[in-house]
Formats: structure tokens, sequence, C-alpha cells
């Protein structure tokens, strides 16, 4: 079934407000990249904000289940499919089209906890740690919640290291070296954890 104008308008939405940011992505430049008119928009969505919290809400979808199928096909025991999340990241660093995390910039560009795109950010970041913690458990370690969050925090300063240093004018760093130092730090973690008794 091909896809509904709304979804073609969330898609050009979601690929508009991934490479130029939320704030100054105006509404010409997604009807013009979805090719819709604006009625079209009008008919499906309030508002801008709405729009974004939908694009928001199909990056989180199409990116969640990406990682999941790829931690999947390559980790073959639990802990392998733990630094499997680290391998995927880095494949996603060296996409031609990596512009950093959408939530992390809905998170910045609007400062209001209460705003749609906020709790949406808020939502996705909260749902991989608790992916984290399930393969953690997965794997035997004792306190699988706190180790998320460890591995979620390495995750987190990969992924804007990537962004900030691996997307500089003046000396990039490697991406792929950002995402190995994360895994590498992950390891440490995860030897250092205490398994269940």
């Amino acid at each position: 079934m091909p896809p509904s104008k709304r979804d073609e308008l969330i898609d050009a939405a979601m690929r508009v407000f991934h490479r130029n940011g939320f704030h100054s992505s105006g509404l010409d430049l997604i009807l013009q990249e979805g090719g819709v008119s604006r009625m079209t928009l009008y008919n499906h969505f309030k508002s801008k904000d709405d729009l974004i919290v939908a694009a928001l809400e199909r990056r989180d979808e199409i990116f969640a289940a990406q990682m999941m199928e790829f931690v999947e096909k390559v980790g073959a025991d639990p802990r392998e499919r733990i630094l499997a999340v680290f391998d995927f990241h880095e494949s996603w660093f060296n996409q031609d089209d990596y512009c950093g995390c959408m939530f992390i910039n809905a998170s910045s560009e609007f400062a209001d906890p209460a705003s749609g795109a906020r709790k949406v950010a808020a939502r996705t970041k909260r749902a991989l740690i608790t992916y984290l913690a399930g393969l953690c458990r997965d794997a035997g370690i004792d306190n699988p919640e706190q180790v998320a969050e460890q591995l979620n925090l390495l995750l987190e300063g990969a992924i804007v290291t990537a962004k900030i240093l691996g997307q500089s004018d003046e000396d990039p760093d490697d991406t792929s070296a950002i995402a190995r130092l994360a895994r590498s730090t992950a390891e440490g973690i995860l030897g250092a954890a205490a398994p269940v008794h």
C-alpha cells in the first residue's frame, strides 16, 4: 500500500527537521520536500508543533526498529547484543546524512519541559535506557538499571561528540574512533559489573 499524504508529510518533515533543525525549518520547505499542499498540512495537523511531534515519533519508530534489528542480527549472546548497540551507533555516525540526534536537538530547541517535542524526546531516551536494562538483565548483570544508565551516558556522549567534533571544519575527529572508544569503555563497565548470583 502506498504511503498516505499524511505519512508523506511526516516523512518530509522528519527529513527537513533532522537536516535543518526545528525553528529554522519553515513550513514551505517541508511542503516542497514532501510535494504536498498547505491544505494537506492543515487537514492533518493543527500546528507546526503537532507536525514536529509526529516527525519525532516517526523518527523514534524507525531508529528503534533499525537498532533492534541490527542488535538481534549481530549479537550472538546477551553481552554481544549490548556491545552491538555501540556498533550500530558507529554505523549511524558514518552515514552521509548523520546530523546528530533529533531528540537531543529537540531538547535544545524547546526549553519548556511541558512542550510536546521535549516530552517525545524524554520518552525516547527513557525507552533506550529500558531497552539497555533488558539487555543487561539478559546478560545476567547485577543492578541492570544502573549499568543501563551508565551505558546510556556513554552513548549520549558519543552521539554529541560525533556531531560536534566529528563534523568539525577544523581537524574533524574520526567518528568511528569516537564510537569505538565508547564501545571499549562499555566493555570495561560490563567487565566490572557483578553478575547475578
